[in-house]
């Protein structure tokens, strides 16, 4: 499945109905609603924020290629982020010491089990990957 939806914090529950059309469509365990709605609203509430004087949709797909789940999400006319360089934050540090940010980031990290990264004439694609139990 795939969608282009409107640079706005709003295109949220619109994404979160096309996550849940794609579980339904799939017959995937509900579990996963949590997983990818957290991770798409993550990304896709940063691609906003940064980028948010750009007219560009941003596009959201969803596959389901044997026991892998692959999230991508797309910005176009965009500065590179490559969200797998990011540093990883000690959660074990105080939260006095720690600099803010970065959270959403290594949620998205530690919710998928892939992460991979592209950035080509302008296009920013985050490709994530969550293997499902057999």
């Amino acid at each position: 499945m795939h969608k282009k939806f409107k640079r706005d914090i709003k295109s949220l529950e619109s994404i979160f109905k096309f996550i849940d059309d794609f579980i339904e469509r799939h017959a995937l365990d509900h579990s996963l609603t949590f997983v990818l709605e957290l991770v798409v609203e993550e990304l896709f509430t940063n691609m906003v924020k940064y980028n948010s004087n750009n007219p560009n949709d941003i596009a959201i797909e969803l596959n389901k290629k044997e026991n892998d789940l692959i999230v991508v999400l797309t910005d176009f006319d965009a500065e590179p982020f490559d969200i797998t360089k990011r540093p990883d934050i000690d959660v074990d540090q105080l939260l006095e010491e720690r600099k803010v940010g970065g959270l959403g980031i290594h949620l998205v990290k530690q919710m998928m089990d892939k992460i991979d990264y592209e950035y080509k004439n302008r296009t920013s694609k985050i490709i994530l990957t969550k293997h499902l139990e057999k």
